[in-house]
């Protein structure tokens, strides 16, 4: 009998506070999956080109000083994993642009998570949502991206899942359970009829509208139970949530009611409007949720 490979996930951190959080997170993972973990710090040396006029003959010993520095915090950073950590953990410095080199690492590691921290050092709010991770959700991994926002206590407890009946969906399932096994489900599905506006706008009895919304709700539930079975799940595994409303609204109201600590979301899309709106709910629900959030990537849609 044959063992399933050991999974892999790489942990970027910046040695700020939520960094440290991701690199906890993701040792917990790691360690209850059997996965090796990899910890990865992307130092940019070429940043310090454009004071070489300032700095001088002073450059290069500039650019040990702030490698040795990062190697010292990483080698401090793993000491202090928790001692149920894994047992697997590498940890190294890599050197470019982050966007850039988590990519390369993830593929030369055949990652199957990357997970990062909700900001960077700098403190500024939007700083990596703004370009590590939504740039690496947008052009370059078909991986699932976990972005931390709180201290882990304890493993996943309570999971709400945005699904839309997509393909990507059954993965958001299967991936939520591969990561936390133990954990509740919420599958949430949040849809508008895609001509309310019209029939209101038509003067459309409120009656007639509310059955074909009635209609529309019946029907959505009957897909939820479907792709419930499909991944696998029987009736006492997850609560089956169907709302008419605005999905990133929704998202968060279900956060709060469910006490959930993960938000799973996917992302694909084929044309540019679609893919617009899908990224203008991950973006609110990236910034607006306290639960970590795990965005997993439609990999036939994932762009080079």
């Amino acid at each position: 009998m044959t063992t399933a490979p050991a999974a892999h996930i790489l942990a970027a951190t910046d040695f700020s506070a939520l960094a440290r959080h991701a690199v906890d997170r993701a040792s917990r993972l790691a360690a209850q999956s059997a996965s090796v973990l990899h910890i990865v710090h992307c130092l940019e040396l070429d940043t310090l080109d454009a004071l070489r006029e300032l700095l001088g003959g002073k450059l290069r010993s500039s650019k040990e000083a702030l490698r040795a520095d990062a190697q010292q915090r990483l080698n401090q950073l793993t000491a202090e994993l928790p001692s149920s950590a894994c047992k697997q953990a590498e940890a190294s410095i890599v050197f470019g642009n982050p966007v850039h080199v988590l990519a390369r690492e993830a593929e030369a590691l055949g990652a199957d998570m990357v997970v990062l921290g909700a900001r960077g050092e700098s403190q500024i709010r939007h700083a990596l949502l703004g370009s590590t991770a939504a740039r690496l959700l947008r052009k370059k991994l078909a991986l699932p991206v976990l972005v931390v926002k709180q201290a882990p206590k304890a493993n996943y407890r309570q999971i709400v899942i945005a699904v839309d009946f997509s393909e990507v969906s059954l993965q958001l399932i299967w991936i939520a359970r591969q990561w936390a096994p133990k954990a509740g489900l919420v599958l949430l599905h949040v849809y508008n009829y895609p001509f309310e506006g019209m029939l209101w706008r038509a003067g459309i009895d409120n009656k007639q509208i509310a059955s074909i919304i009635k209609n529309e709700l019946d029907k959505r539930h009957m897909q939820l139970f479907e792709l419930a079975a499909r991944a696998g799940l029987s009736a006492s595994d997850y609560v089956p949530r169907v709302i008419h409303g605005d999905p990133a609204h929704q998202i968060m109201e279900l956060e709060t009611d469910y006490h959930a600590d993960l938000i799973v979301l996917g992302k694909h899309g084929t044309h540019a409007s679609q893919e617009l709106l899908l990224g203008s709910i991950t973006r609110h629900v990236l910034e607006h949720a306290q639960a970590d959030v795990l965005v997993v990537v439609d990999p036939r849609y994932a762009s080079a």
